[in-house]
């Protein structure tokens, strides 16, 4: 039975975004050797979209207020690649990690399967 699911997030400075998810976005972490670090997530979905070019995937943090979240980030220095837009299912925006990879933000406007 599946249990779980494991995200990786490749980066070109791979130390630095470690960093931040651990400093900055504050996420609980086991070292599983040498500076290893895996952060457990919130709560998570998957969703599958139809691709008509290459296959392709995307990571989205969620939260409950994308404004409050893109402020406290703010304040911590944390950059935003594009501002906060409606997209109907849900407020969206993308923040870049210390390796100079993007991660998308979201608040959903949709039913949440975490809540399930």
């Amino acid at each position: 039975m599946i249990n779980g699911g494991h995200v990786i997030v490749y980066s070109r400075d791979a130390e630095a975004d470690r960093a931040f998810f651990r400093d900055v976005l504050e996420f609980p972490h086991v070292d599983a050797g040498g500076g290893w670090l895996i952060f457990k997530l919130p709560p998570s979905e998957v969703a599958v979209h139809p691709a008509e070019g290459p296959e392709t995937h995307e990571f989205y943090l969620m939260c409950d207020d994308v404004d409050a979240t893109v402020a406290d980030l703010s304040a911590k220095g944390v950059e935003f690649t594009q501002p906060v837009t409606n997209a109907g299912w849900g407020r969206l925006t993308r923040l870049r990690l210390p390796g100079g990879g993007e991660v998308g933000l979201y608040e959903p406007r949709h039913e949440r399967a975490t809540e399930l």
